[in-house]
């Protein structure tokens, strides 16, 4: 093995640039752990947004609110759409995903899409009667 090749593998190695990418995106990460898809889940299922837009799903559906679901829907889009989409090619999160503190968020999306999925059945009307004819 030459030189280069040599040095080639040991900059894949994890190293201290690779803990500090760590300690920024997730700081109570325990190092030599790799995030999974559950863990990813439960960490983006724990940020504010996500806890906020649960208790506005549950108000839309407890009240049976179409117009409140349906805004709730637009914020649980946008919300993945930021998680998903916001510094995907960015290198700190690049490094993160490399050392393992960040997992897919797979499950995160999937149980977004289910939640307002949900939501949505619940609150409409049942098909082939309107809400308002019966009072007639």
């Amino acid at each position: 093995m030459g030189p280069l090749r040599g040095g080639l593998i040991l900059t894949l190695l994890p190293g201290v640039a690779w803990a500090e990418v760590c300690d920024k995106v997730r700081p109570l990460w325990t190092p030599g752990t790799e995030a999974s898809a559950w863990g990813e889940m439960i960490a983006l299922m724990g940020t504010p947004f996500s806890l906020a837009l649960l208790l506005m799903s549950a108000v839309a559906v407890r009240f049976r609110h179409e117009w409140g679901a349906l805004v709730v829907v637009l914020l649980w889009t946008a919300w993945v759409s930021i998680i998903v989409f916001y510094g995907a090619g960015d290198e700190v999160q690049v490094l993160a995903a490399q050392e393992g503190c960040i997992g897919p968020p797979t499950l995160f999306i999937a149980a977004a899409a289910a939640i307002c999925i949900g939501m949505i059945l619940y609150v409409a009307p049942p098909f082939g009667r309107d809400r308002h004819s019966e009072n007639e």
